[in-house]
């Protein structure tokens, strides 16, 4: 189950599905190219399957820098990143 919070007003979601998608030029989906933030690559989490209210998944636009990177006491991986437009922690 991954997690995915903004900074600066904790929106996000969690959920099983978490993906690091890489874009064509053209705007449409490449691949998954793994299941953490990914600089270059768009983060996806949320649900596989529709939810009675709200979003099934959060989806942030292109990560550009990864700040911080480590593995906590639980064995949760978690990460600090950047986006073009706003900071995220992610937990796996």
């Amino acid at each position: 189950m991954a997690k995915l919070r903004r900074l600066n007003d904790g929106a996000g979601d969690e959920g099983a599905c978490s993906e690091a998608i890489k874009w064509n030029e053209d705007g449409t989906k490449d691949k998954v190219v793994s299941d953490r933030p990914t600089i270059d690559c768009s983060m996806l989490v949320g649900s596989f399957r529709a939810r009675t209210y709200g979003s099934d998944y959060w989806l942030t636009t292109v990560v550009t820098e990864i700040l911080e990177e480590k593995t906590l006491d639980n064995g949760q991986l978690y990460v600090k990143f950047k986006t073009g437009n706003s900071l995220y922690e992610w937990w796996s």
